[in-house]
């Protein structure tokens, strides 16, 4: 590992995208630390430290605590993610955005705009629902109001304060991607859950000075906690190997091909977006629920509060869709299928063209089921571990598998550049199996 970061630092361009990525993530650090004008930060934090264990407390966490603070980026990345899971879907559904799609690097590009206006758009909504939510709540016990002066001058402040921070944080999420190193929007879920541990870790240990949770319990949650991560790291690494063998061509005066290879297929191919995608989804309606003072408005969010039966099941639905949309959207097997023929490669004992490509599928159907199920298994341990042993939220599933699965996806980059350049990777025993 020494040895794997000391020949990153010696490659110049990996060397700037790594700099150019802890940059981009400190100014992201800052910003959440800058709040929204118009707010009593002391009302707002005690009405926190009440609800940190519900869906305020996830949506905190995804927000790495801008929304405990009501920063400027307190709407985080999620409108983003929002509007990108709105478009992949109406890409299958609408003939023009599927035609815009396989128009190669212009069409993206035109449907990542499209993307861009829809979060503006969802921001705005989310940001004026909350300003008007906010007007009305106050800390617990009588305490006094969250907004220090109610009316439309706060809520337009609030609703364009919030949206200028999404769309920032938007354009860091673009910039790392392309000028750094890993996924940007998934690095920024990753940096908000790392800066939320060392606090959560305090709390723990104030949990057991004040008898909440019991000491001998502690070192079973410690023991539990790495067999969760050797799950996720076996899993996320884990792969179906198909064996592939290439014909025997015969060019000139020289003999190609009849090499062995094998196409690797990942048990998880969606990686942490399905449980980020539905974590968006479930927490969009709950979100503006919370601010609006209804009763049947009231009675819906309360049967989709977190922990609620209703929420874990609809939680696991959407994890489950996703691992297959996603699969099926970013994996073809008629396209792999196509590209093994042109390239005179066939699987042993399948007939080439459509059997390989069903028997691709088939064997992808039955990778995605286990990974979906394990996926959704990780992420519902946060609601077992809170209901039932009081434990903090960041020792559950959900943010253990987004900080090792995109930790992973960033190494298996990085190795991919140093492998690129003759380097011998991170490992000297292996390599990083990873997403790329």
């Amino acid at each position: 590992m020494a040895g794997g970061i000391k020949s990153a630092a010696n490659i110049p361009e990996l060397r700037r995208r790594v700099v150019f990525t802890l940059l981009m993530l400190a100014v992201y650090r800052i910003g959440v630390q800058i709040p929204t004008p118009g707010i009593n930060g002391e009302a707002l934090a005690a009405f926190f430290a009440k609800n940190s264990g519900t869906l305020f407390g996830m949506f905190n966490m995804f927000s790495g605590g801008a929304l405990e603070k009501f920063s400027i980026f307190a709407l985080g990345i999620m409108p983003y993610i929002s509007a990108s899971i709105i478009f992949q879907l109406l890409t299958v559904v609408i003939p023009q955005l599927e035609a815009l799609s396989k128009e190669g690097e212009a069409g993206r590009r035109k449907i990542t705009q499209y993307t861009r206006y829809a979060t503006v758009g969802l921001s705005l909504v989310q940001g004026l629902f909350i300003s008007i939510g906010l007007e009305s709540m106050a800390a617990p016990s009588g305490g006094a109001m969250i907004v220090i002066d109610p009316g439309w001058s706060f809520r337009l402040m609030t609703v364009l304060t919030l949206t200028s921070g999404t769309a920032f944080i938007m354009w860091l999420g673009e910039q790392m991607t392309e000028r750094g190193v890993g996924n940007g929007i998934s690095l920024i879920i990753f940096a908000g859950i790392v800066a939320r541990m060392p606090s959560a870790i305090v709390n723990t240990f104030k949990m057991v000075s004040a008898g909440e949770l019991a000491l001998i319990f502690l070192p079973i949650l410690l023991a539990f906690m790495g067999a969760v991560i050797a799950v996720i790291i076996f899993f996320e690494t884990a792969q179906r190997r198909i064996p592939i063998q290439y014909a025997k061509r015969v060019v000139g005066n020289k003999m190609y091909g009849g090499q062995h290879s094998h196409l690797p297929l990942k048990v998880n191919m969606a990686g942490v977006i399905p449980p980020i995608f539905a974590s968006s989804i479930m927490m969009f309606p709950a979100t503006i629920g919370g601010f609006i003072q209804v009763d049947w408005v009231k009675q819906v969010t309360s049967l989709l509060s977190w922990g609620s039966p209703l929420h874990t099941l609809l939680y696991v639905v959407f994890i489950i869709f996703f691992c297959f949309f996603y699969t099926a959207v970013t994996f073809n097997p008629v396209d792999v299928a196509d590209n093994l023929k042109k390239n005179g490669g066939f699987i042993p004992g399948v007939r080439p063209g459509k059997k390989t490509a069903d028997f691709i599928d088939k064997i992808m159907i039955r990778l995605t089921v286990i990974g979906a199920v394990y996926v959704s298994a990780v992420c519902v341990l946060p609601t077992v571990l809170i209901n039932k042993f009081n434990v903090p939220f960041f020792f559950g599933g959900t943010a253990l598998l987004i900080v090792v699965g995109v930790a992973i996806d960033t190494m298996s980059q990085i190795e991919s550049h140093l492998v690129m350049r003759n380097y011998e990777g991170f490992m000297k025993s292996g390599r990083v199996r990873g997403r790329r």
